[in-house]
């Protein structure tokens, strides 16, 4: 385990908090609970030892309860902005496979399983396709403002996906505090060939960029086929790694510095809900890397992270593993690492 004192003025997580709907590929349906990236980014974080400080904005009728029980595990919630109106955090998920998941039509996917559609869900409209707005905030775009003076005394950060904006103004407010790691996970409403021009600003600050290969290739339509030939192009715009979570072959690690590149296994389970996989693996990424400064390993305790959610439904599902497991896995997964 990481020993990681005084974490809440260490480690600041970013990110949206949800109320989420899920049909997971196994296993009952879980609905209305506690969710969001910057839930399950907590938990992968956590599971290696360390907390921080929850960057966040919800409206004034979220449960707030859900955030206290990640608070009672050490995390600091001053930065979670409560707004004077409502906010619609709900959001739906579909898994059909490890790989295959659906964000619309939860009538559809309701009926097709045989079960009740859920009161939560009514008047549900999932969020469209369209490209992040470059000049105005969303509901859940974090602030300034909303930055509490104590987290500016952090050294590291990771922005789960948010917006762009969100993206664009919370590297450089903490690069000119005492932040010295910057991890960032994309969204996608900017990985998109429209905003190619950009990227460029919007990554140079960036100590580790996260991003899945779907992503990836459709920021990259029509430019380049090749995924690591991506990264490199990312690499140049200013992030020391650039780790792509690919579709079969686990996770792709750059290392900018030295040209190496890393294949960094998934770890094989039996995956009964994907659900917040990707946020764990950054958290468990963060954790590693503070650690040890030392990106193939940060990659190892992320893969380890995302490995053990999946196994089960819920935010807090991957807290019960049994002690020692999760660095039994990392052992395994080590011998696996390849340098190509």
């Amino acid at each position: 385990m990481v020993e990681t004192p005084d974490d809440h003025l260490r480690f600041i997580l970013a990110g949206c908090l949800n109320r989420d709907t899920i049909l997971p590929v196994n296993g009952p349906p879980q609905i209305d609970r506690f969710g969001g990236n910057l839930a399950y980014a907590a938990i992968g974080l956590n599971l290696w030892g360390p907390t921080a400080g929850l960057l966040a904005r919800v409206g004034q009728d979220y449960p707030l309860n859900w955030v206290a029980d990640l608070t009672a595990l050490g995390f600091d919630q001053a930065g979670v902005k409560v707004v004077n109106r409502e906010i619609d955090h709900r959001r739906f998920i579909a898994h059909e496979d490890a790989a295959t998941a659906y964000y619309q039509n939860p009538i559809q996917h309701f009926s097709n399983r045989g079960l009740n559609f859920p009161r939560s869900l009514l008047g549900y409209q999932p969020p469209g396709p369209s490209p992040s707005n470059r000049t105005a905030h969303q509901e859940v775009s974090i602030q300034i403002s909303d930055i509490p003076a104590h987290y500016l005394e952090a050294s590291a950060i990771h922005i789960c996906p948010i917006d762009y904006l969100s993206h664009l103004v919370l590297p450089s407010v903490f690069y000119q505090h005492q932040v010295s790691t910057i991890i960032m996970a994309s969204h996608p409403g900017y990985m998109d060939p429209a905003f190619w021009e950009e990227l460029p600003v919007l990554l140079s600050e960036i100590t580790a960029f996260i991003t899945p290969e779907a992503e990836m290739r459709n920021l990259f339509l029509g430019r380049q086929t090749d995924l690591w030939a991506m990264a490199e192009v990312l690499a140049g715009f200013g992030p020391e790694f650039v780790l792509i979570q690919t579709e079969n072959h686990g996770y792709y690690l750059l290392d900018r510095g030295n040209g190496n590149r890393w294949v960094i296994p998934q770890y094989p389970v039996q995956v009964n809900d994907p659900t917040g996989s990707r946020d764990a693996f950054a958290g468990g990424f963060l954790a590693g890397y503070r650690a040890h400064y030392d990106p193939v390993e940060a990659a190892l305790m992320g893969s380890v992270a995302a490995s053990v959610g999946v196994e089960g439904s819920g935010v807090f599902f991957g807290l019960d593993v049994m002690p020692g497991l999760i660095d039994a896995r990392r052992e395994a997964l080590r011998q696996l690492v390849r340098l190509i």
